[in-house]
Protein backbone atom coordinates (compact mmCIF):
# COMPACT_ATOMS: atom_id res chain seq x y z
CA UNK A 1 0.00 0.00 0.00
CA UNK A 2 1.21 3.42 -0.79
CA UNK A 3 1.94 6.08 1.53
CA UNK A 4 -0.80 8.83 1.73
CA UNK A 5 0.72 11.57 -0.75
CA UNK A 6 1.63 15.16 1.17
CA UNK A 7 -0.42 18.35 2.03
CA UNK A 8 2.30 20.47 0.19
CA UNK A 9 5.11 19.31 -1.63
CA UNK A 10 7.83 22.60 -1.75
CA UNK A 11 10.29 23.49 -4.41
CA UNK A 12 12.62 26.20 -2.90
CA UNK A 13 16.54 26.48 -4.40
CA UNK A 14 17.38 28.41 -1.42
CA UNK A 15 17.50 26.51 1.95
CA UNK A 16 16.47 29.07 4.60
CA UNK A 17 13.48 29.98 2.95
CA UNK A 18 12.52 26.45 2.00
CA UNK A 19 13.78 25.76 6.00
CA UNK A 20 11.43 28.36 7.25
CA UNK A 21 8.32 28.33 5.19
CA UNK A 22 8.28 24.27 5.65
CA UNK A 23 8.78 24.48 9.30
CA UNK A 24 5.60 27.56 9.38
CA UNK A 25 3.08 24.93 7.35
CA UNK A 26 4.37 21.80 9.81
CA UNK A 27 3.28 24.03 12.42
CA UNK A 28 -0.29 25.25 10.83
CA UNK A 29 -0.85 20.88 10.54
CA UNK A 30 0.66 20.65 6.93
CA UNK A 31 2.41 17.41 6.48
CA UNK A 32 5.09 18.58 3.95
CA UNK A 33 7.82 17.56 1.75
CA UNK A 34 10.28 20.16 0.42
CA UNK A 35 12.97 20.03 -2.33
CA UNK A 36 15.72 21.90 -3.61
CA UNK A 37 15.64 20.45 -7.48
CA UNK A 38 12.80 20.05 -9.99
CA UNK A 39 13.07 16.52 -10.70
CA UNK A 40 12.97 15.59 -7.28
CA UNK A 41 9.19 17.97 -6.98
CA UNK A 42 8.32 15.92 -10.49
CA UNK A 43 8.22 12.90 -8.88
CA UNK A 44 5.51 13.72 -5.96
CA UNK A 45 3.48 14.75 -8.76
CA UNK A 46 2.59 11.61 -10.51
CA UNK A 47 -0.74 10.35 -10.36
CA UNK A 48 -1.91 9.10 -7.56
CA UNK A 49 0.87 10.53 -5.42
CA UNK A 50 -0.26 14.44 -6.19
CA UNK A 51 -0.34 16.49 -3.45
CA UNK A 52 -2.78 19.29 -2.17
CA UNK A 53 -0.68 21.85 -3.10
CA UNK A 54 2.45 22.57 -4.84
CA UNK A 55 4.40 25.98 -3.34
CA UNK A 56 7.34 26.89 -5.79
CA UNK A 57 9.92 29.51 -5.33
CA UNK A 58 11.42 31.05 -8.14
CA UNK A 59 14.34 33.19 -6.45
CA UNK A 60 17.73 31.28 -7.92
CA UNK A 61 15.95 28.59 -8.86
CA UNK A 62 17.10 27.29 -12.22
CA UNK A 63 15.12 27.24 -15.26
CA UNK A 64 11.95 28.49 -13.67
CA UNK A 65 9.63 29.27 -17.10
CA UNK A 66 10.12 25.32 -17.92
CA UNK A 67 9.44 24.54 -14.23
CA UNK A 68 6.55 26.70 -14.65
CA UNK A 69 4.85 25.20 -17.54
CA UNK A 70 5.25 21.41 -16.79
CA UNK A 71 3.51 22.20 -13.32
CA UNK A 72 0.87 23.84 -15.93
CA UNK A 73 0.07 20.42 -17.37
CA UNK A 74 0.92 17.66 -13.97
CA UNK A 75 -1.31 20.18 -11.64
CA UNK A 76 -4.51 21.95 -11.00
CA UNK A 77 -3.76 25.89 -11.27
CA UNK A 78 -5.36 26.71 -8.37
CA UNK A 79 -3.50 24.12 -6.41
CA UNK A 80 -0.11 26.29 -7.14
CA UNK A 81 1.27 29.21 -5.29
CA UNK A 82 4.28 30.73 -6.97
CA UNK A 83 6.54 32.98 -4.77
CA UNK A 84 7.70 35.49 -7.49
CA UNK A 85 11.61 36.85 -7.68
CA UNK A 86 12.77 39.95 -9.42
CA UNK A 87 14.46 38.73 -13.06
CA UNK A 88 12.16 35.09 -13.10
CA UNK A 89 8.98 34.67 -14.41
CA UNK A 90 6.94 38.22 -14.00
CA UNK A 91 3.55 37.78 -11.17
CA UNK A 92 1.55 38.55 -14.75
CA UNK A 93 2.80 35.82 -16.61
CA UNK A 94 2.70 33.49 -13.15
CA UNK A 95 -1.07 34.48 -13.33
CA UNK A 96 -1.68 33.98 -17.29
CA UNK A 97 -0.82 29.92 -16.58
CA UNK A 98 -3.12 30.06 -13.77
CA UNK A 99 -1.17 29.92 -10.31
CA UNK A 100 -1.24 32.43 -7.67
CA UNK A 101 1.36 34.44 -7.42
CA UNK A 102 2.88 35.93 -4.62
CA UNK A 103 5.11 38.67 -4.67
CA UNK A 104 8.36 39.76 -2.69
CA UNK A 105 9.07 40.53 -0.37
CA UNK A 106 7.11 37.68 1.71
CA UNK A 107 5.79 37.41 5.07
CA UNK A 108 5.72 33.50 5.82
CA UNK A 109 2.40 34.03 7.47
CA UNK A 110 0.97 35.29 4.09
CA UNK A 111 2.67 32.23 2.36
CA UNK A 112 0.53 29.75 5.23
CA UNK A 113 -2.75 31.33 4.61
CA UNK A 114 -2.39 31.45 0.75
CA UNK A 115 -2.15 27.75 1.38
CA UNK A 116 -4.85 27.46 3.74
CA UNK A 117 -6.83 29.04 1.32
CA UNK A 118 -6.21 27.26 -1.84
CA UNK A 119 -6.79 23.49 0.15
CA UNK A 120 -10.34 24.95 0.68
Amino acid sequence: MRPAPPDVVLLAADWQPRALIRAQLIEQGFDVVATDTWPVMRRHLRAGTKPRIVLVDLKDLPDPDAVLRDLAVLMKPERVLVLGAIGTVSPADIERLGFRALPRPIVIEDVVQAAEEAVK
